[in-house]
């Protein structure tokens, strides 16, 4: 990967990968050194990977685009960091990167191909420019402006004054053991590359610590912990009467008399029970339904309402970030109003309220929140949203979810696979055997994310555990059975 600047105050990166040029000498010596069959072998083999270009650059340019976007302007890291540690694909794919500080946007492409270009705007964070221009996207948000409240000097978990005294039969000495070796990269083949470490108990910040690099300041993509936010959005709606769980899912696409997605309620999205047919693969199928929705669609929740039935609605679970981004925008169209007033909501009706002032959800081309997978926090704000829910949804004596939502969370779906026990947009821990965390307690229910972000709530312990940190491998290289269990250890019971 190589760093420089322009001479325009933009910094210039690329990715570099060996393997292309191994491969073209190899094409080479392979068609110099074989007959006329083999040569056409090797022409139509060239037009097929071609084609497998042609369909998975644009997700590797906006992915690049727009990943590094946000790690710029949103979390404000180094490019050089966020290309060399974050951005796996612009190494595989030989993808470089131009970031314009003075306009605040970042330009990907394969040498030159596949070009695409994501924007910062205050407040919203970074959205690909896709089926529309850079003026008509920056005009979508002209007239909604980020009001952040002052929270510096109020205590927590509102503001961030943290207490030094803490609850009588905390270990610290145990509690900083379990951090150094959440921490620790025993195995450099397969990294943990914890960022941040918050543990809350009783209310109170316990434990905390942050990887070089980072801070409590420094906001983090939650990944698919962004669709427990949604859920608590859509609940929200439903307590002020303008969402109903069981009645039909709001969604126009759906109303034809004739059309069997017409029995998808609200609730049917909320537990991943649509039926509806949706690819959920990332590294290992470049071209997923996830990655082409996330990378290359102007309006994602459209790609996901478009989607046939695989199933009857009800009779199936299946994890899809499409069925979340449709619930986005059943919300964008519950809250009416202004665009002004839809980019305000979550701000207005959730993060001002409990502090959360980091908390930046982003939006696809179409102005709708990508409420599967785009929002970034600071990991005291991903604990203050955790803490919201330990409480049942009420903040200092406010509520916030309407009575009856957080049970209604943490209620099992049905037709879940034993060892995945699912609820609305959250992860359970219910069930008699193989379930995810079978040595900790059963009312655990957590928020999880791609690549090892974790909300982790345990109301019997009165404990919310957030862990954030870049671990593809983290099914082998992380183990939050064990992390969670041994925190527990240092809290009284």
């Amino acid at each position: 990967m190589v760093s420089k600047e322009n001479g325009e105050g933009n910094i210039l990166l690329t990715g570099t990968i060996e393997r292309g040029v191994k491969m073209k000498s190899f094409v080479k010596k392979f068609l110099l050194g074989l007959g006329v069959v083999l040569g056409i072998a090797a022409v139509l083999l060239l037009g097929y990977l071609g084609n497998y270009a042609v369909k998975n650059g644009p997700i590797g340019t906006g992915f690049t685009a727009k990943m590094l976007c946000s790690g710029v302007f949103v979390s404000n890291r180094d490019p050089g960091a966020v290309m060399r540690e974050d951005l796996w694909i612009a190494k595989k794919y030989s993808i470089g990167a131009e970031v314009d500080y003075k306009e605040k946007s970042v330009t990907a492409s394969i040498k030159g191909l596949f070009k695409r270009c994501a924007i910062f705007r205050e407040g919203l964070g970074c959205t690909l420019i896709l089926d529309t221009t850079e003026d008509e996207l920056r005009k979508q948000a002209a007239d909604w402006k980020q009001l952040p409240r002052d929270t510096a000097e109020l205590p927590w978990p509102t503001g961030d004054l943290i207490s030094e005294e803490l609850p009588p039969g905390v270990d610290t000495e145990a509690l900083n053991d379990v951090l150094d070796e959440a921490f620790s990269d025993p195995d450099p083949e397969r990294p943990r590359r914890t960022r941040a470490v918050v543990v809350v108990y009783d209310g109170r910040i316990v434990a905390e610590r942050y990887a070089p690099g980072f801070s409590p300041d420094t906001p983090l993509i939650g990944w698919s912990m962004t669709k427990s936010v949604t859920s608590a959005l859509a609940g929200i709606l439903v307590g002020k009467g303008k969402l109903s769980v069981r009645e039909r899912a709001p969604v126009p696409e759906w109303s034809a008399p004739d059309d069997p997605r017409r029995a998808i309620t609200l609730d049917h999205l909320l537990r991943m029970s649509s039926g509806l047919e949706f690819l959920e693969e990332y590294e290992s199928n470049p071209s997923a339904d996830c990655n082409v929705m996330l990378f290359t669609k102007r309006d994602m929740a459209a790609y996901a309402v478009d989607k046939p039935l695989e199933a009857e609605p009800g009779s199936k679970w299946s994890y899809s970030s499409g069925t979340t981004n449709i619930i986005s925008r059943i919300v964008r169209d519950a809250v009416g109003g202004s665009t002004a007033d839809y980019f305000g909501f979550p701000r207005r009706e959730l993060f001002d309220k409990i502090g959360m002032q980091s908390a930046i959800m982003e939006t696809d081309t179409s102005g709708t929140f990508v409420g599967s997978s785009h929002m970034y926090a600071t990991a005291r704000d991903w604990a203050r949203f955790g803490l919201l829910y330990l409480q049942d949804g009420v903040w200092e004596g406010e509520r916030i979810l309407p009575e009856g939502w957080v049970e209604y969370t943490r209620t099992p779906t049905p037709h879940t696979p034993p060892e995945w026990p699912y609820g609305a947009q959250f992860w359970l821990n219910t069930g008699e055997k193989e379930r995810w965390l079978a040595s900790l307690p059963e009312d655990l229910y957590s928020a999880r994310g791609h690549d090892g972000q974790y909300v982790t709530i345990i109301p019997s312990r009165k404990t919310v555990v957030v862990r954030l940190g870049l671990t593809p491998d983290h099914k082998f290289s992380w183990d939050h059975g064990s992390f969670i269990t041994n925190i527990l250890k240092a809290l009284p019971e």
